[in-house]
């Protein structure tokens, strides 16, 4: 058994089974990896994956276990060379983030930009997705931290640390009634179309949760993962918009009147998570930090000491998050 092979079987299962696309991504030829993955096969005794004809339909069961002790093994390996790239240059390397448009626009860029002045020769790597995407990411290695509001705690390996706490605003236009509101009520929101995120999405699950407690149908016209995507139809008239309030620039939004939501609905918590047993290199430690100023490295160290979710949780349950 070469490590080669389970790299090779590895990128084919995250390649949709798409052995051209996986040669093409590793720069290698196809009849190449076609011939160890059979050759890896035969020294098993089992298939990996099924197949019709020259085509590989989908992972049979011992493949599946297989590929998640294989995935195991590789980010082993990749830990062993940032061992050795730590002791070997501590500020040269990788760091790749998965994360949603809102984070990427507006709570990441200063802490990025520090980043990038501090450690020039760190090639950075961001990923945007759902977060369910995001999550999925993190949990296979595939990304060093996800940074999201939604979905990551279905995802047992990872470790998540609170960041901040953000509130949400109504969208209007200039002209529109509800602009002249001094305290919003739900039910004056309940009355008009709304544009806002999708379910899933920057706190979504908040947002509804508000409307049901109050027995009142919201009616949601139009759905985006984009925060400026929404703005963009709040100005068209389609309807008032939910957005997070971190989301609205007064220089560039003053056309649209941000009113104040945060009485109407529970406020959100942005997490970064890893992997468990990740090997956090020292420019890792500092980014986080940077970025959520309490998660210092000894604090980070307890969290990936912590044994579950109730024990995580207790570790920062008397932190007072800030306030986006």
């Amino acid at each position: 058994m070469k490590l080669q092979q389970l790299r090779y079987i590895w990128e084919v299962a995250h390649h949709d089974l798409n052995v051209s696309a996986t040669a093409q991504s590793l720069y290698t030829s196809q009849p190449g990896i076609s011939k160890q993955i059979r050759l890896l096969e035969d020294e098993l005794g089992v298939e990996i994956f099924a197949r019709s004809g020259k085509h590989l339909t989908h992972v049979t069961p011992a493949g599946e276990a297989i590929l998640e002790t294989a995935g195991e093994v590789l980010r082993k390996v990749e830990g062993i060379k940032q061992v050795a790239q730590e002791y070997s240059n501590e500020k040269k390397g990788t760091l790749s983030i998965a994360t949603t448009h809102t984070q990427a626009r507006y709570a990441l860029p200063n802490t990025i930009g520090d980043f990038m002045r501090r450690y020039p020769d760190v090639s950075l790597h961001m990923h945007q997705g759902t977060p369910m995407q995001i999550a999925e990411m993190a949990a296979d290695g595939t990304v060093d931290f996800a940074i999201a509001t939604e979905a990551m705690e279905h995802f047992s390996d990872l470790v998540m640390m609170p960041c901040y706490r953000w509130n949400r605003c109504v969208l209007v236009p200039r002209n529109h009634p509800l602009a002249r509101a001094t305290r919003l009520t739900l039910e004056q929101v309940a009355e008009h179309p709304i544009v806002t995120y999708v379910f899933g999405f920057t706190g979504r699950s908040r947002l509804d949760e508000a409307f049901v407690e109050q027995g009142l149908v919201p009616r949601v016209v139009f759905t985006a993962a984009d925060a400026d995507v929404i703005k963009t139809y709040v100005r068209l008239g389609l309807g008032i918009g939910i957005i997070a309030g971190m989301a609205h620039d007064d220089a560039i939004d003053s056309d649209l009147v941000a009113l104040d939501a945060s009485h109407l609905f529970a406020s959100s918590v942005t997490r970064i998570a890893c992997r468990k047993g990740t090997f956090l290199r020292g420019y890792m430690y500092e980014f986080i930090e940077n970025f959520a100023p309490h998660l210092t490295k000894q604090v980070v160290d307890k969290a990936f000491a912590t044994h579950s979710r109730a024990e995580l949780d207790a570790l920062f349950a008397d932190i007072e998050l800030p306030v986006w």
